[in-house]
């Protein structure tokens, strides 16, 4: 950020984390300003005539009128280069980690003073650079220039900034740190560091159709619920559903080379909780710690509601940066209802006309300037793909799915994974609901090129069964089970079958909280063959109750333990135990 001076005005007015000056001559909108003795950042949101709103970043307690107000020049804006993989930042980019060192409190505690302006990336790190273009060589905007080993599992690409371009008049090999040249294009010298606004996003060549899932290792996502590689999600629930577990899971698992998880608005002990997991968390992709390819931003419930609001586009401006250099990122977003009241509070601030529950009317604009930024992208080169998919956790009141915050939602993102609150007091997790929830990504072609052509028949007859399931449960908590005919009451058997040994899934389980693609269609076919088995004893006159308690269905719960690399022997052996034991009833 500049701490160029283009203008300086004074305080006007302070209500909460909003702050109205005067005299800001030629300040523009989205300016990043610095408010009072403290230089507190702040963002100017509106202009009228001679007066200035500012939404302060910080909490402004003891500001006074008449304090100075300082013009920066630039927005609000990100550093990219190397060196943020592993970071904790805060809904500005600035490293807690290093805040907290600068100062304690009387009691020995980490303290983060107001106003401290600290750069996101150290400028005394030093990093090898290799290049990967020479003297002479014509680069265009987006072309990677050189290379640097940013951790063990990223290799972090240096690019041409977008907007420029030319030829290469010199080169530097070597050590070097984020800010010093390493190419010169047409003699203008470019470093590794970048700057980029939050609010604006980054470019790219063209918008690739979403045509490849993002594998998560959980069942009822990947068979059931598929989001595209690229695609959108969205995961409502209310408290105790599971939100932070599965988006947690869904880091740790899903085939991606980088994580950014924006912990937005969430309380302070379930935020401690993922910072102080993620760092023990083993990559399973290198061996390493799973911080050595995520990035964390956290802004907790207790602090300003104006540094909310940007965490969400600072967590997506990071993610474009990383998809531009050829990965495929995903963003965390827990949760954006958080961020929606962080809207509605300084909504009501500036006295704008609420919409509804309160809302500003322009939140539905707002999240889908969000939204709208996930995809799978040809990069500004058109040599490389990369994507960023976004799975943002939403928390109604009440597990309400009516209010703005989820409606708005649904618009949006092609995924929905309704989490239900009476699955989750029954301890059946991940508790998607599989009767609310749905895909509208079609990725079917995929899984029967890349995992078997009979994908798509057995993952068509688990949604239809489970949803027949569902109706005769109705009709049996009105009626009573013997109200259903042999064949449904059957069913009901292979629809158990088909919640506890498939639907379930422990997150905490060292085998079962990961579970390969060709495993999940190993298990659902056994459960297929046994209902096949089980529809033909029952209208040859076998009791559906003596199918429910045959000794070798146990085995179905215990297919969640299979090792992977033993996965088609067993399914074989159990499918055939579990037929052979039902024709001799």
């Amino acid at each position: 950020m500049s701490n160029l001076a283009v203008a300086t005005g004074r305080v006007w007015r302070v209500a909460g984390p909003v702050v109205v000056a005067r005299g800001l001559a030629g300040v523009r909108l989205a300016n990043l300003v610095r408010v009072g003795e403290a230089g507190l950042p702040g963002e100017v949101i509106k202009l009228s005539g001679d007066e200035a709103t500012i939404q302060v970043y910080e909490e402004t307690t003891g500001i006074r009128a008449g304090e100075p107000v300082v013009d920066t020049g630039v927005p609000l804006q990100v550093e990219l280069g190397p060196g943020l993989l592993g970071q904790i930042f805060d809904g500005t980019q600035r490293p807690l980690t290093v805040l907290a060192a600068e100062g304690d409190d009387p009691y020995g505690n980490p303290l983060i003073r107001r106003g401290v302006e600290v750069p996101a990336l150290d400028r005394e790190r030093i990093w090898a650079f290799s290049p990967s273009v020479a003297v002479g060589d014509r680069v265009l905007e987006g072309a990677t220039l050189g290379t640097v080993a940013e951790s063990v599992a990223i290799e972090h690409r240096i690019l041409v900034p977008p907007g420029l371009g030319g030829t290469v008049t010199r080169v530097h090999r070597g050590d070097a740190t984020v800010t010093e040249p390493v190419v010169w294009i047409d003699d203008d010298p470019v470093s590794m560091l970048q700057r980029w606004p939050v609010r604006q996003a980054r470019p790219f060549a063209r918008l690739l159709p979403p045509a490849t899932p993002l594998v998560t290792g959980q069942r009822v996502i990947d068979v059931l619920f598929p989001v595209a590689l690229g695609g959108a999600a969205t995961i409502p629930g209310g408290f105790g559903t599971g939100k932070t577990v599965l988006e947690t899971s869904l880091a740790k698992w899903a085939h991606v080379d980088v994580v950014v998880y924006v912990g937005c608005g969430e309380r302070g002990n379930e935020l401690t909780e993922v910072l102080e997991e993620f760092p023990e968390l083993v990559d399973p992709r290198t061996g390493a710690s799973l911080m050595s390819r995520t990035i964390l931003i956290a802004n907790t419930s207790n602090m300003p509601v104006a540094a909310r609001e940007a965490s969400i586009y600072t967590g997506i401006t990071l993610a474009e940066y990383y998809r531009d250099q050829g990965y495929h990122v995903a963003l965390m977003a827990d949760s954006t209802s958080r961020w929606g009241e962080a809207l509605r509070e300084v909504s009501g601030r500036l006295e704008e006309m609420p919409a509804e529950e309160g809302y500003p009317a322009y939140l539905s604009t707002r999240l889908a300037e969000f939204y709208e930024r996930a995809g799978a992208v040809q990069c500004l080169d058109g040599e490389r793909e990369g994507s960023v998919t976004v799975v943002g956790a939403v928390s109604p009141a009440g597990g309400d799915f009516s209010e703005p915050i989820t409606q708005n939602s649904l618009r949006l993102a092609g995924t929905f994974w309704a989490l239900d609150t009476s699955l989750a007091r029954r301890r059946h997790f991940p508790s998607i609901n599989w009767t609310r929830s749905y895909t509208l990504y079609d990725l079917t072609g995929w899984f029967v090129e890349e995992t078997a052509p009979d994908w798509e028949e057995h993952r068509d007859w688990a949604l239809d069964l489970l949803q027949r399931e569902s109706s005769l449960l109705e009709i049996v908590q009105l009626l009573g089970v013997d109200s259903l005919a042999p064949a449904q009451r059957a069913l009901l058997v292979t629809g158990r079958m088909l919640r506890e040994s498939f639907l379930q899934q422990s997150a905490f389980d060292e085998i079962d909280a990961y579970c390969p693609l060709d495993k999940q269609l190993a298990m659902l076919r056994v459960i297929h063959r046994a209902d096949t088995a089980m529809v033909a004893a029952v209208e040859r006159g076998v009791a559906p109750e003596r199918l429910g308690v045959l000794p070798v269905l146990a085995g179905v719960g215990r297919m969640r333990s299979w090792l992977p690399d033993s996965v088609d022997e067993l399914a074989t052996d159990l499918a055939n135990r579990i037929e052979k034991e039902i024709e001799a009833l």
